[in-house]
């Protein structure tokens, strides 16, 4: 049992250290004065009078403590701490200064290993050395003394004249200790900004020190395609501050802006594709597994893709950095629509057949449209949505589907209306596309998760898919045969240009090198959605 007397000890120990704070932090306030200096001394004075006086038992135990060491030194620690000075030393004002010079601030600056987290430039009309950026959260940042556009005379009483920024940088980079600056500071008024508040989903890798366009590699900040960035200022049109968002380390580092990425990579010559990728991307928007063709069905590889938009709006296409904002779904909303994407071969039917019987009441796919005649034991709605030619081509024309092509003289689709279908049952939607339709689907209605499925390394696919097979467009008979090695070619270089090309959109990459292990990911993966929160682009987050 705990000991009624120890508690209460402790109680009143923690009710004193509260008090004890309470008072130290209303004094601090008070900005308090010594009210003398000489304790020491005074406590000196006080025991030679009070030995001349006639002894009693008060004057002996008072006489005791002013002789006790630990008095004395706290006594003579006071007075050390009254007598000190804790403001700040500013540097004497140099004599040279004429009276006509413009106004001239003097500052002093220590330099530890960081940066000092400025850059400069030569003003290409006056000739003179100004600074040209602070970066947020650096050790000029954080002092406040200097600013964009200030103009820097000396260095440690070194002159800048005539020097190019080159050689000044290597005076800052030489310097120990103490920095001593000259500056005649700018008149450019600070407008007030919304800096650090705008976050961004990085779409394409960047490195600094590859970058020969960047004004100081030392400052950039390096970052990956998914990488959330927090841009702390965009004073620069040119070149951003920012820093990787949930980053301890307060200062900030040079990224490319998006209008200038954008026009870099604009003025980039469009990659030639090789033959092989040319094949694949022709292999790779061929017939959809989502639309559930019957093994009949599959015996030509006639079956023809179709998209709103062709694979040239996809190369034009120009991913830099997306807006976003942090998103949790509420208990109220519908779920967000999940997309599935991945080479042939490549398992991905299997996973999401694992889900949906994971749990039938909570996971749904939607049911294609086709124009052919229902067969036996068909349901209009459960195999297929069975319509017209007529209507079909209509709904095409009024851009209903998502995905849809012609086998036979019909047509295969898969609507948007079947994922809202979906959806309206509370359930969770799994839909099976080809990367092309990721971008007609990325709207506040749906909010899409996007997953690529991803193969392993060749070694990994012959060891897994050994007995594994794989159904044949090859020959009229369409039958299943083991995977060769040209499946397996066809499968990884077929990844490969989806993630080239449409990888900005992926917010979830599974390797499938083991099905068991690569469906646990995915569950995980679905479970999170529903309770976590997730970085989406901001115009989800409004209708």
């Amino acid at each position: 049992m705990r000991n009624p007397t120890r508690q209460c000890e402790t109680g009143l120990r923690l009710l004193l250290q509260m008090h004890i704070h309470e008072k130290l932090h209303y004094y601090e306030k008070e900005n308090p004065q010594p009210i003398i200096h000489s304790a020491t001394a005074l406590a000196d004075d006080l025991a030679e009078e009070l030995q001349s006086r006639p002894l009693n038992g008060e004057i002996r135990e008072l006489l005791k403590l002013l002789s006790k060491p630990n008095l004395k030194a706290l006594l003579s620690v006071h007075d050390t701490v009254a007598q000190k000075s804790y403001d700040p030393v500013l540097p004497p004002m140099p004599d040279d200064i004429d009276d006509d010079e413009d106004s001239v601030k003097i500052i002093r600056l220590v330099k530890n290993r960081e940066p000092l987290g400025a850059t400069i430039k030569k003003d290409e009309s006056t000739g003179a050395i100004v600074v040209a950026r602070i970066m947020r959260g650096g050790a000029a940042d954080r002092s406040g003394l200097i600013h964009v556009g200030d103009e820097l005379r000396e260095v440690n009483g070194i002159s800048v004249e005539d020097k190019k920024p080159e050689e000044i940088i290597h005076i800052l980079a030489q310097s120990q200790g103490a920095i001593t600056f000259k500056i005649i500071p700018s008149i450019k008024d600070e407008s007030p900004n919304n800096d650090g508040k705008m976050f961004v989903k990085a779409l394409f890798d960047y490195y600094p020190n590859e970058d020969k366009a960047i004004p100081c590699k030392e400052a950039g900040l390096s970052f990956r395609r998914g990488d959330i960035l927090q841009i702390m200022s965009q004073d620069d049109a040119t070149w951003w501050q920012a820093k990787h968002e949930g980053d301890a380390n307060p200062r900030a580092g040079l990224i490319p802006s998006k209008q200038f990425q954008e026009r870099r990579f604009a003025l980039r010559k469009p990659a030639v594709l090789t033959q092989p990728q040319r094949a694949a991307n022709r292999r790779s928007s061929g017939f959809r597994r989502s639309f559930r063709l019957s093994r009949k069905d599959k015996k030509t590889n006639k079956f023809m893709y179709e998209c709103k938009k062709s694979d040239q709006y996809d190369t034009a296409d120009v991913p830099t950095f997306e807006e976003v904002s942090l998103f949790q779904r509420q208990p109220n909303e519908k779920y967000r629509l999940i997309v599935l994407v991945g080479p042939v071969g490549v398992g991905l039917n299997e996973l999401k057949r694992k889900v949906l019987i994971s749990n039938t009441q909570h996971y749904g796919v939607t049911v294609p449209h086709t124009t052919r005649g229902k067969r036996t034991q068909e349901c209009d709605g459960v195999e297929y949505i069975f319509i017209s030619k007529h209507l079909f081509e209509a709904d095409i024309h009024n851009n209903k589907f998502i995905e849809y092509g012609e086998y036979k003289n019909n047509y295969y689709g898969t609507s948007i209306d079947s994922v809202r279908s979906v959806l309206a049952k509370n359930k969770v939607c799994l839909l099976d596309i080809q990367p092309h339709s990721i971008k007609h689907l990325r709207t506040y209605e749906f909010k899409p998760f996007v997953i690529f499925i991803k193969p392993p390394s060749i070694e990994r696919l012959r060891e897994t898919r050994k007995n594994a097979k794989v159904i044949s467009s090859k020959d009229e008979r369409a039958s299943s045969k083991p995977f060769s090695e040209e499946d397996f070619d066809e499968m990884i270089r077929s990844a490969q240009v989806m993630e080239v090309q449409y990888g900005h959109y992926f917010d979830k990459i599974i390797v499938n090198d083991d099905l068991s292990a690569a469906y646990n990911e995915l569950k995980s993966s679905l479970d999170r959605l529903e309770t976590d929160s997730f970085w989406v682009p901001v115009s989800w987050l409004h209708s």
